[in-house]
Formats: C-alpha cells, structure tokens, sequence
C-alpha cells in the first residue's frame, strides 16, 4: 500500500478496497486526540488531508503543520484544507523535522513505511518536539500478534510495519506514555503522552 503509487484522484477509492477499515481508523485517530488542548499541530504524511481535515474539525482553535514526501498529495491536500489554518510542507519522515514544539503530533498510515530502527528514532524526534501534557497518535498497519490476522496487502520492501508492543516499547525508550486506543487485525491506534498516564490497552475491535 506504498504512497508513492497512490494517484490523489483515485486514492480515497484504491485505499478503502484495500483497507475496509480505513475511515474507521481514521476516526479513532482523530477521537485519540479528545482531551488535548491543541493550538500547534504537526502531522507525519498528510496525504491528501484525510487525517487533517478531521483533526481540525475537532480542535478549531489548532494550526497544523504538515509534511508528506509527494508534493501531488499536498497539492490535493491544499485545495481541501483551510489554508488560514494550515502549512504543508514537502517532506520525508527520515528528514530533520521542522523546528517547534507541538501539543499534538499525529500520524495515519505513513509510518510503516519506516525501518525499525527509523521509527524508534522518529519516536524519539517527536518525544523532543511534544510539549509536555502534549501527545503523540499513531494510526498505521502493525504486524498482528496472529497471522490469520494479516490482511492488508503490503509491498515487500516498501511497506514495513512492525508489531505493536514493539512500537510501545519504543515510543516508552523515548520518555512518552503509550497505550493501545484501538485495533483491527493488522491496523491500530496509539496514543503517547508526553506526561504519566500510566500505561493501558484497550484493544477495542479484535
């Protein structure tokens, strides 16, 4: 499910066919966000603005940063997103973020596309750029506990997920508090907070 082959005008159709629940996912990023005062946004992989456009809505007083590494994405992004509120950038994950510090980072389906060792050390980016009380929400295909549970189709060498309780630990090595919001067979949410929330899983959709 690699970025680079998705076309903006095709992408919304091509993806909910492969991943059912894609705008599931999507939802429970944006609800994994309730609670947090959001004034400064940054996203990991716009896209075409999905996760965004979301977001927004549920934090209107909330200016977003994004970046995403295929500026035909951004360019569909920008003509959805309310440019007053929101900055997109062209970008990679793997490059040095841009300067700031955040009370909400989030990211959906971008991630996976990361190295193991590249996402421990993106974690640990983030945990440097969120304000404390701030939080971090990852939506993304993971590696499932059951192999039956596999069914998103993946590209070798390019998409790349790894296993939930791998990624807590990671993002836990970073200083933030994760826990498990949400998950579907190969698909999940997780919420870290930059302050001690203690460490829960709440795996709701198996």
């Amino acid at each position: 499910m690699g970025q680079f082959h998705w076309r903006p005008e095709t992408y919304l159709d091509e993806i909910r066919a492969e991943l059912p629940r894609y705008d599931r996912l999507q939802d429970e990023v944006a609800a994994a966000t309730r609670g947090v005062r959001v004034r400064a946004a940054l996203e990991l992989g716009t896209g075409t603005g999905e996760t965004a456009r979301r977001m927004l809505a549920l934090h209107p007083d909330a200016n977003l940063l994004g970046i995403d590494a295929s500026e035909p994405m951004l360019a569909a992004a920008r003509a959805v997103l309310p440019r007053h509120r929101v900055e997109l950038r062209l970008l990679r994950l793997e490059d040095a973020p841009p300067p700031g510090r955040f009370d909400l980072v989030f990211s959906a389906f971008a991630v996976h596309h990361l190295q193991s060792h590249e996402k421990a050390a993106l974690f640990a980016r983030i945990a440097a750029q969120v304000r404390p009380g701030g939080t971090f929400v990852l939506g993304d295909v993971v590696v499932p506990e059951n192999p039956a549970d596999a069914v998103t189709p993946l590209e070798e060498g390019f998409d790349l997920p790894d296993a939930v309780d791998d990624q807590l630990r990671w993002l836990e090595q970073a200083g933030l508090t994760p826990r498990v919001v949400w998950a579907w067979k190969d698909t999940a949410v997780l919420r870290a907070d930059s302050g001690p929330a203690g460490r829960t899983d709440t795996r709701a959709e198996r």
